[in-house]
């Protein structure tokens, strides 16, 4: 009863109490960060392996139950399960809601590290993934098509001009691409020519790895300065491959072009992408943890649209779908069940 024997007996001090309290209120609501849903922790983890031309079966029995046995371990472990597929396996943690995750993966990795050197040597270093799910949805996704350059040369152009624009934007933490083909130099063995020659495939692969690589010669010392020097071998042409000796025999020195082709081509392809039936690049672009998913996603579009500017006039970037808008309409909603709620 007193607020309101106050508020009457002094009706400018409760005024002046209300105005900063809206003041307060609209200074706090300015300053609030927009996600598309709660910040929560999830309880998973995630274990990926990489067994190379291991059957299910074995993947299964050197990898996946030691695994299992060595996290079983771990504090707080609520369900454990595992797949295993032709070359790969993957076991999944879920943890109990009350875990501390930063200290259950930690954990994780220490028990794995454990058991790591008795795995079979093929198998390749595990990868340890906390869930993270509201981070590894795209903010917004773009497309890159063209109707005279081929998807090669649109690749090149994305890698070197979309991607370092889109990486430069505020909030922005990896910016995935889809459809593209990368250059690849293509060394196509010549059967007959090597069994003339007498060499080796393991001659031919140890030759390129010892002649495309940069060495380390040492230091120059001139007073009280010094100086690291560096031999650069790293072939800069797919030609200078073909000048590579990879044997030395009576008749004389065999060169990598004696016995092989090579061909300045493409990497196979790991992904495919059509926009509209028509061959394309996509473009994915993630947010860093604790961002602002309305500021990322209006900053990706600006950058959207500077691009557009800056690019050939026969290369065409589209936004093709972006959270923000939805999030935008959503918190607008908000805004007008707050406004309706004051009133």
């Amino acid at each position: 009863m007193w607020i309101t024997k106050t508020s009457i007996n002094q009706p400018v001090f409760a005024t002046m109490v209300m105005v900063a309290l809206c003041v307060l209120g609209l200074f706090s609501y300015n300053r609030l960060r927009v996600e598309r849903m709660p910040d929560i922790t999830v309880p998973f983890v995630f274990i990926q392996f990489q067994y190379p031309g291991a059957s299910p079966e074995a993947v299964e029995n050197d990898v996946n139950k030691p695994v299992e046995e060595v996290v079983n371990t771990v504090n707080g472990v609520k369900v454990i399960r595992s797949n295993a597929w032709e070359g790969r396996g993957e076991t999944y943690i879920e943890f109990r809601l009350d875990t501390d995750m930063s200290r259950a993966v930690q954990d994780v990795r220490d028990k794995i590290a454990l058991i790591r050197p008795g795995f079979p040597r093929e198998v390749k270093d595990p990868l340890i993934l906390r869930g993270d799910f509201d981070n590894a949805q795209p903010v917004v996704s773009l497309a890159v098509t063209s109707p005279t350059r081929t998807l090669r040369e649109l690749t090149t152009l994305t890698d070197q001009v979309i991607v370092k624009r889109f990486q430069n934007v505020p909030g922005v933490g990896q910016v995935q691409t889809s459809g593209g083909v990368a250059r690849q130099v293509l060394i196509n063995l010549k059967p007959a020519q090597m069994q003339s020659q007498g060499v080796g495939v393991d001659e031919i692969i140890g030759a390129i790895r010892a002649a495309n690589m940069d060495v380390p010669a040492g230091k120059i010392v001139q007073g009280p300065t010094e100086q690291l020097v560096r031999i650069e071998g790293k072939i800069k042409e797919p030609a200078g491959f073909g000048k590579i000796i990879v044997a030395r025999r009576a008749k004389g020195l065999v060169y990598l072009d004696q016995v092989a082709e090579i061909v300045d081509g493409e990497k196979e392809a790991d992904s495919l992408s059509r926009i509209n039936g028509k061959p394309g690049i996509t473009i994915q672009v993630l947010k860093v943890q604790d961002a602002n998913i309305v500021e990322v996603g209006n900053g990706a579009k600006k950058a959207a649209a500077e691009l557009k500017k800056a690019l050939p006039a026969d290369v065409d970037l589209q936004i093709v779908y972006a959270d923000v808008e939805w999030i935008e309409k959503a918190l607008n909603g908000v805004k007008v069940t707050i406004v309706e709620g004051a009133l």
